[in-house]
């Protein structure tokens, strides 16, 4: 089906973000303090990585592409909104929002894959730590990192396709704070089930082979963590799975609250899509930080030349 005699849709509204009427200004700067956090974080500890010559492992190789995930995911979003809230107009071109699709979901693939890839590192590390150099070879890393990647681009292809293929004329208001395949899928003039059936089995496919992956991983770790005799050796294999463990129930739960409860509510899935976007991103550069002190003493190397030129001045 076809717009006819109606003119195709070339620019969305984007309505943002329900009931929050005269806290425009609280927001933004929320927004900004969070963004900022996750942008800086994110750069330092992938800064620490690269010049560390200890971090020179499969562990922090992967968190490194996280970190990179980190910093490009609150920006897929985060920039549109804030000019919203400064009153800059809601308005975004169609392949202005067909890009917000295609980036989020190929992100937010791309982070289940790594997560995934993750949990196997760990998986080797402490259930084969004899045979963890063979298991996990810089190749090996190599190829499933650009593998996690393209997979991701692969998922955000598919389902943006899918989605702009079909004809929008009018209304073209968003009821959202970005383009997400539901909020752009009410707009279509024509049948989107199968669209809607493609996009919820591909992205419940994905994230459901990537946790039972990640659960049998761990379900492993567990069985393996039990049978050490001494309570220190059990404390610090623990202690490498904890950080990782901790941004995987963020992930897993805020999936499970978006698309797999059974009612709809716009303010509590503004709220989830808003800590998603926003929040989670500048939480894991606390969370890989705080209990790791090999991320710790690199972060603390690369400061310091920064901080000691601001004491001179002093």
């Amino acid at each position: 089906m076809d717009c006819g005699n109606h003119t195709s849709v070339t620019e969305f509204i984007l309505l943002g973000i329900a009931h929050t009427r005269g806290l425009q200004t609280m927001l933004l700067l929320l927004f900004l303090a969070f963004y900022l956090f996750a942008l800086l974080g994110n750069l330092l500890i992938l800064l620490a990585i690269l010049a560390s010559s200890t971090l020179r492992t499969p562990m922090y190789f992967f968190l490194g592409n996280l970190s990179v995930f980190d910093i490009l995911f609150p920006s897929v979003n985060t920039p549109k909104m804030m000019g919203v809230l400064l009153g800059q107009g809601r308005g975004i071109s169609f392949q202005g929002c067909a890009c917000q699709v295609f980036f989020y979901h190929a992100l937010g693939c791309t982070e289940c894959f790594l997560y995934t890839v993750k949990a196997y590192d760990r998986f080797a590390a402490i259930c084969r730590p004899l045979r963890y150099a063979a298991m996990v070879s810089a190749r090996l890393c190599t190829c499933l990192a650009v593998g996690t990647w393209l997979g991701g681009c692969v998922h955000g292809c598919v389902l943006t396709l899918l989605t702009f293929r079909l004809p929008y004329c009018g209304p073209n208001e968003v009821d959202s704070f970005f383009c997400d395949i539901p909020a752009v899928l009410r707009l279509a003039r024509a049948d989107t089930s199968l669209v809607q059936t493609v996009s919820i089995t591909n992205v419940g496919a994905v994230s459901l082979t990537c946790f039972l992956l990640v659960l049998t991983s761990y379900t492993r770790i567990a069985v393996s963590i039990l049978h050490i005799r001494s309570s220190e050796g059990r404390r610090r294999a623990f202690s490498t799975c904890s950080a990782h463990l901790t941004s995987v129930l963020f992930f897993y739960g805020l999936v499970i609250v978006v698309y797999l409860r059974p009612a709809s509510s716009p303010w509590l899935d503004a709220a989830v899509q808003v800590f998603n976007n926003v929040v989670t991103p500048s939480l894991n550069p606390l969370i890989y930080s705080l209990r790791n002190k090999e991320v710790k003493s690199a972060l603390r190397k690369v400061l310091t030349p920064v901080a000691q030129p601001l004491g001179d001045k002093d």
